[in-house]
């Protein structure tokens, strides 16, 4: 039993080992759903922003385009217009000197001749303005557009808007303006939605960086840049693979400015981007750490409070397995445990009652199991002695066979010499004194007749006495049989209820009813026995009876014989008396000699028929003692069998002792 507690794992750890993990799993698992979600959520919504930012600075960029190109535009449409030249056109232009901080040295216009005309406070010089990027691409287009990023003559890094100046002067003219790349510089980098976001213009033409918040990168090219990230940012304008990517962990846009070749790319580092969504991630987790702790108490509560009748259920079963049915237990609920400990309750008041019945049963089977086995002895006692008369009642019936036998034998004899005496009738004289010596034998043997004719008259009473006192005993077996056969049925009935009993009471009853299948195979051996004894006690009472009858023949034939020697014996005395007459009464002699004859032959066929009822006595008396012998073992076995009653009652006892169930059912 111990080792069996130390193995029992408590149902509340399983139930937690069982809850956490999957709690635990379950947060894991949703935390990391909503990180991912998130980290989507927040890379559409950076992308997005992103987006909204490079567009926002495309059109800051093409406004700021479209402005000043309309201002030259206006001024070239105007010069146009007016046919301006001279002071007129030198007038124009110095208007524009310093006019907008875009363009600080206004307007200029070159012509064919490399003849260069600005503002008068301008301090832009050309050698050969022909020759210049703003010209040569000024005689590409009659409106004005914007140069690539280049270097003038003064070393700043500008673009220019120019185009031809049809003045009607005759000669091939281009009028431009420069534009400084800070300027647009500042616009680039001011218009950035996003914090930590960078900008940069670049030309798709040739890689040439227009603006960028490193001041040194302008008018670089990005294919000669020892900045990986720039080079691959190469890779794709060359392409002209504008859609939004990731290089080198910077999530990059792209916008192409209108009218130009410019390229904006705008981006942003990812883990500038990932770094909320890493605080969201840390949060969540705290709060799944959090959550975790609180349904981890939550349920040991909830388990606990589960548990707490199923303990105290354990406790009851414990006591019960333990043979203790006075524990009580309450169902304080409605559920599953509250009706299982109902129930539980309604089987310890069963067993209860079940067990204060078989121990009164048990102490009346004790008691009845006492009284078998001192019923049972004393049967076995009387069998005993029972045999013991058996066997001298069979001696005395072998002596009186004897004495019958011996009879015959005289009896014939004497028939023989009644004969002979018949035969020598005429001779007596002759013969008168061998008469007298065989009257003399006879009369010695008569002698001996009577005596053992009273012997066995003696003998036969004692035989008859023996018989009726054999009648008797079997008359009380019968009795005490009867009496073990209504105790051996009544043992029976007791065994089949506390089998019904036992399998009532499931597992706690199957040694209860090993006992009952036991006493109730003892009761049926018992009865069996009983029946046994009750047919030789029967074939005992029919023979004793047919023995009493032919006792009682051969006293009436014994005394017959017994009174017919008598009148023998008187004969001879009278042969004697009148011996001295035997001449004169020969006649008479030989008269009553027949008769004598006759008597003889009588006595004879009596003496043979007490012969043979003798053996037949002496069979039926050696019958009686197999029997009788029969009997003394059944009792012993019947004894045996009580005993072993006695002892299961004993052990049935000792078994329903274990049980405890209160001094209300008077145990």
């Amino acid at each position: 039993m111990k080792e069996n507690q130390k193995k029992i794992i408590s149902i509340k750890v399983k139930l937690l080992a069982i809850i956490l993990p999957v709690v635990i799993v379950i947060m894991s698992l949703l935390v990391g759903v909503l990180y991912y979600i998130s980290k989507d959520i927040i890379k559409e919504y950076s992308e997005n922003l992103l987006d909204s930012s490079i567009e926002n600075q495309t059109n800051q960029i093409e406004a700021w385009l479209d402005e000043n190109l309309s201002a030259f535009r206006a001024v070239k449409q105007s010069i146009e217009q007016t046919g301006a030249s001279g002071q007129q056109l030198q007038a124009i232009l110095d208007s524009y000197y310093g006019f907008d901080d875009d363009y600080p040295n206004g307007l200029y216009i070159a012509d064919e001749n490399g003849g260069l005309i600005k503002a008068s406070a301008s301090e832009k010089t050309e050698a050969d303005p022909t020759q210049s990027v703003w010209y040569r691409e000024g005689l590409t287009r009659w409106n004005m557009g914007l140069t690539n990023a280049y270097t003038n003559a003064e070393g700043a890094k500008v673009i220019s808007a120019s185009g031809i100046l049809d003045d009607q002067s005759g000669m091939i003219r281009v009028i431009s303006a420069d534009l400084t790349l800070e300027r647009i510089s500042i616009i680039v980098n001011s218009y950035i939605e996003m914090d930590q976001a960078r900008a940069f213009l670049v030309s798709s033409t040739d890689g040439t960086v227009l603006a960028h918040h490193d001041n040194g990168l302008i008018s670089t090219k990005l294919s000669e840049s020892r900045d990986a990230f720039l080079r691959d940012i190469w890779q794709k304008v060359s392409q002209y693979d504008f859609d939004m990517v990731e290089i080198d962990s910077n999530m990059t846009a792209f916008s192409q400015i209108q009218g130009t070749d410019w390229v904006l790319v705008s981006y942003i580092p990812t883990k500038v981007i990932y770094s909320d969504i890493d605080s969201v991630r840390n949060m969540m987790l705290a709060i799944g750490l959090v959550s975790v702790i609180l349904l981890a108490v939550l349920v040991e509560r909830v388990v606990h409070v589960v548990i707490r009748p199923v303990k105290e259920l354990i406790k009851v079963i414990t006591a019960m397995t333990n043979g203790d049915f006075t524990v009580e237990i309450k169902a304080g609920s409605n559920d599953e445990i509250g009706v299982m400990s109902g129930y539980v309750q309604q089987f310890i008041r069963t067993m209860r009652q079940m067990i204060a019945s078989i121990h009164t049963v048990s102490d009346k089977l004790g008691e009845q199991a006492g009284d078998s086995d001192k019923i049972s002895r004393e049967m076995y006692e009387a069998s005993r002695l029972q045999g013991q008369s058996m066997r001298e009642l069979n001696t005395t019936v072998e002596q009186l066979s004897m004495s019958v036998g011996e009879i015959a034998n005289h009896a014939t004899t004497l028939a023989m010499v009644v004969a002979d005496t018949k035969d020598d009738g005429e001779q007596v004289d002759s013969k008168m004194q061998e008469t007298v010596a065989v009257s003399r034998s006879g009369q010695e043997d008569l002698q001996r007749v009577n005596s053992a004719m009273e012997l066995i008259n003696v003998s036969v009473q004692k035989l008859q006495q023996s018989i009726d006192e054999v009648g008797k005993a079997s008359k009380e077996i019968t009795n005490i049989t009867e009496i073990i056969g209504n105790i051996a049925d009544q043992t029976s009935l007791l065994s089949l209820n506390a089998s019904i009993e036992a399998a009532r009471a499931g597992d706690a009853g199957r040694g209860f009813a090993v006992v009952a299948t036991e006493i109730g195979q003892l009761a049926n051996t018992s009865a069996d026995a009983v029946h046994n004894i009750e047919g030789l006690i029967s074939q005992i009472n029919s023979l004793v009876g047919d023995t009493v009858k032919q006792t009682k023949e051969s006293v009436e034939n014994i005394s017959h014989s017994n009174s017919l020697v008598g009148d023998t014996l008187r004969t001879f005395d009278s042969i004697f008396g009148n011996i001295d007459q035997v001449g004169t009464l020969v006649r008479e002699m030989i008269r009553k000699v027949e008769k004598v004859d006759e008597v003889a032959t009588n006595v004879a066929a009596i003496s043979e028929e007490q012969a043979a009822s003798s053996e037949e006595i002496l069979a039926t008396s050696e019958s009686m003692v197999r029997q009788v012998d029969n009997i003394t073992s059944n009792s012993e076995s019947v004894s045996k069998g009580a005993e072993e009653l006695t002892a299961s009652a004993e052990e049935l006892y000792e078994h329903v002792a274990r049980f405890k169930i209160g001094e209300e059912a008077g145990l």
